[in-house]
């Protein structure tokens, strides 16, 4: 099934995309606020929380126990912040966002989590580019459950 809202598209669809699930879709958010900070959009057109449907919900339970699993598994995260902001995007999404205590190395990188331990800073971004995010995006497929 491939579903591209708004929001998804916003945040680089179909190319960010790592899993999509019947209700939700999980992306790589392309601005590495911290090593494997994510996306998480509903399908559904709606644009309040409290408007899915009870299946969205049931389901959201399975996706973010796959994406802890995941990003634990491929990056071993202190914390983890799901974030629902919603003040520019319209359609229901969280941004995931790991967070570290130490700075992390991969793809001969160093991300670092500007804001630990307090509220993520939004203004910090790690620079990546189109080569590093597709490498993050391949080692959270193969650390996918």
């Amino acid at each position: 099934m491939e579903i591209f809202n708004d929001t998804m598209q916003k945040f680089g669809a179909p190319d960010t995309v790592i899993y999509q699930f019947q209700y939700w879709s999980v992306l790589l958010r392309p601005a590495q606020l911290t090593l494997g900070a994510l996306v998480l959009i509903a399908h559904e057109p709606v644009q309040s929380f409290s408007a899915l449907s009870s299946a969205s919900f049931a389901e959201l339970q399975i996706v973010t126990g796959k994406i802890d699993a995941a990003l634990k598994e491929a990056f071993q995260y202190d914390k983890l912040n799901y974030l629902m902001l919603m003040m520019v995007d319209p359609d229901v999404h969280f941004h995931v966002i790991p967070r570290y205590a130490q700075a992390r190395e991969f793809a001969g990188k160093t991300f670092f989590d500007a804001g630990w331990p307090g509220v993520p800073d939004f203004s910090k971004i790690n620079g990546t580019d189109l080569d590093i995010n597709q490498q993050i995006i391949k080692h959270l497929i193969s650390s996918w459950e």
